[in-house]
């Protein structure tokens, strides 16, 4: 790696800039990935130099959840139709261009991104769209098939549809080796795992666009149902054979409906208006056999979002824009909860909480280019908030933070770029927190809900230097300093009869820092023509006070270290582009508990491909999906009672190191313009 990053900042000297409008702006055309042949909007998305596409946040609320692709300088308006698949409906050939904004440009909501792809599309319309069938043969002789329909069309009124049904094997469930260890020197026991797990997934969305009021209003509406279902068979051996069984079923419908209203006043000035509302309900049924006694739990949850948002947008000239806006948003959920041990009830604290959160943001935004080097972007948030929560646990709080925000972007020349920020991050509150869950196959623990939970905080100062180098190679080294307070972890509650559960808390104060290195590597010179490889290395440090023992720790679930990388040739003569994906590198994450330390490994997912291209409108994809079979290993260790008190914890190792594998087959048809 020292080699490579030493070669690339030589050669940066005598590269020569891509396409640019402005240092700040980077402009990607049809031309740039011709010899590609894309298919969609994605495709292109994953060819840029210096990118990674972000999907956005699942939280509450507008103005926190977005991702980092604006089309035609708009963010899209739903929540719940993941950006993956809003760019797989955008054909190719409706893709004008695709700039890159790094640190801020005026008339941009960078928010709270220093790096977005803003996605042009043609003004040319017509109906198009694709058909799409797909298969995933496992090596157990299960199928995953799918089908997909995706059209557009309209002129200056436009319309979107997708439809899609699709079963989804999770490759997490598999099969492997275990083992009990007692931390009272009984005999071993060991025993095999035997387990799956999938689910049959529909989701439909529409849009439709047109003029009005002399603005443009546009309506989407989408609908998702899953049905998920894991089973699980644990086969024990001596010295005390017999089997454990968990099946686990989950339905979750969703639905949203939305619109936003545009209109220009004048030739630099505009308004946005956007409302949306969606549900989330969920039914959960865990169903939990030790081969001595049943354990039921169920927990059901009915979750609603509505959201008004207003923004005005004014610019002075091409150097000075402001944005001056608010939001009101009204969240519920009603969740009930049921726990039984061969059939006789088990009280668990949180487990039936109505939950309403009002919340309403009022924010001033603005970017400035005094010079062609010099970029500012600012923005100051407010947000207040007023939780209440009836059943269970009956209480009602106010929340009121400011959210400060600059990025100053440097550019000394036009291939490099420093960005530095400086940023008070406040997190929204997981529903799922305030109500009881469980983890019985793997822990055998019940936790208990917590709705008297503040979100996390934090004081985040972060640089960037990015690197461009060759017309389309980039490297871009990162580093992250957050400070943080009332960090949500793990700390024991008690109930009533003086049970003690694990519940999320805030433990208090604690801080984060990242490493983060992203290259674009395209081979040309290295002897691979029309080739390019991309990678992400992520490395990080928490630390936070342990509310149980008291000591230094870090926090639970978070991954020290997180890597991808893909390599991708194209060869135009033969219509083929092929390559190897590794989706995500091995990686851990450490739980804990006040009575338990739980550690959850999995190995790097490998995906050879090729992509053969016979007609312009034919698209034929083959994977050899998990090549690897990556592991799923879990280790917990199980203390007799409070960490802190110590004792020799029982050990309970998993190793499901069968995770699902076989080909994955994809054909695409197109039509229309």
């Amino acid at each position: 790696m020292t080699l490579i990053v030493s070669l690339l900042l030589a050669q940066a000297a005598t590269a020569a800039p891509a396409a640019e409008a402005q240092p700040a702006v980077v402009s990607y055309g049809p031309a740039f990935f011709a010899a590609q042949q894309p298919s969609t909007a994605l495709d292109m998305v994953g060819r840029i130099p210096g990118f990674s596409l972000d999907n956005g946040d699942a939280v509450r609320g507008f103005e926190g959840a977005a991702g980092n692709v604006l089309i035609d300088g708009q963010r899209p308006a739903s929540k719940s139709d993941n950006l993956s698949d809003i760019l797989k409906r955008i054909p190719a050939s409706s893709v004008a261009r695709i700039d890159v904004i790094r640190g801020g440009a005026p008339g941009i909501d960078m928010q709270g991104k220093t790096v977005l792809a803003n996605i042009i599309r043609t003004k040319a319309r017509g109906l198009k769209g694709q058909i799409e069938a797909k298969d995933f043969i496992v090596y157990d002789g299960r199928h995953s098939g799918g089908l997909r329909l995706d059209a557009s069309g309209g002129g200056e009124r436009t319309w979107e549809i997708s439809a899609q049904a699709r079963k989804a094997i999770d490759d997490g469930a598999g099969d492997g080796p275990g083992r009990r260890i007692s931390g009272s020197g009984a005999p071993d026991q060991p025993y095999y795992i035997n387990g799956d797990a999938d689910g049959q997934q529909y989701t439909g969305t529409a849009a439709y666009e047109t003029p009005l009021f002399g603005g443009k209003l546009r309506l989407n509406g989408r609908l998702f149902s899953d049905k998920f279902k894991s089973n699980e068979a644990d086969q024990f051996f001596a010295p005390s054979p017999g089997i454990e069984t968990d099946d686990v079923t989950q339905k979750n419908p969703q639905s949203e409906i939305g619109g936003r209203f545009t209109r220009n006043l004048g030739a630099q000035s505009s308004v946005e208006v956007i409302g949306l509302r969606q549900t989330n309900d969920v039914d959960l049924t865990d169903l939990f056999f030790d081969g001595t006694d049943r354990f039921n739990f169920t927990r059901s949850s009915d979750r609603t979002e509505t959201i008004g948002r207003l923004v005005g947008k004014r610019r002075f000239g091409g150097k000075l824009s402001f944005e001056l806006g608010g939001e009101s948003a009204v969240n519920k959920q009603d969740s009930t909860t049921r726990y039984a041990i061969d059939g006789a009830p088990v009280a668990l604290p949180a487990a039936n909480v109505q939950v309403e959160e009002k919340r309403s943001e009022v924010f001033l935004k603005s970017s400035w280019r005094p010079t062609d080097q010099w970029t500012l972007d600012a923005g100051l948030r407010y947000e207040r908030s007023t939780i209440t929560s009836a059943g269970d646990v009956v209480l009602r709080k106010r929340l009121n933070y400011a959210k400060p925000r600059l990025t100053v972007t440097w550019a000394p020349t036009a291939n490099t770029q420093i960005r530095v920020r400086g940023e008070r991050e406040v997190g929204q509150l997981n529903f799922n927190d305030f109500v009881a869950s469980a983890n019985l196959s793997t822990t055998g623990a019940v936790f208990a809900g917590n709705p008297d939970l503040n979100p996390e905080q934090a004081w985040v100062g972060e640089i960037a230097l990015e690197q461009r180098f060759w017309t389309s190679g980039s490297i871009v080294l990162t580093a992250r300093h957050s400070e943080l307070s009332d960090v949500i972890d793990r700390a024991p509650v008690f109930d009533p009869s003086g049970a003690v559960f694990d519940a999320p808390a805030n433990i208090g104060d604690g801080r984060k820092d990242v490493l983060k290195l992203e290259l674009t590597l395209p081979t040309d010179r290295l002897g691979l023509a029309r080739g390019q490889l991309k990678g992400t290395v992520v490395r990080g440090w928490t630390q936070v006070t342990d509310p149980t023992t008291r000591e230094k720790r870090g926090i639970s679930g978070y991954h020290p270290i997180d890597w991808d990388a893909s390599f991708s040739q194209d060869v135009p003569r033969w219509n083929l582009t092929w390559g190897v994906d590794v989706i995500f590198g091995q990686y851990r994450e450490r739980y804990y508990r006040f009575n338990s330390v739980e550690d959850f490994k999995i190995g790097a997912l490998v995906r050879p491909y090729v992509e053969i291209r016979p007609r312009p409108d034919l698209n034929f994809r083959v994977e050899l999906f998990n090549i690897t079979q990556h592991g799923v290993k879990d280790f917990n260790a199980t203390y007799p009672g409070p960490r802190s008190a110590g004792g020799t914890p029982d050990l309970q190792v998993r190793n499901q190191s069968r995770s699902p594998y076989g080909v994955f087959v994809r054909l695409q048809k197109k039509f229309g313009g």
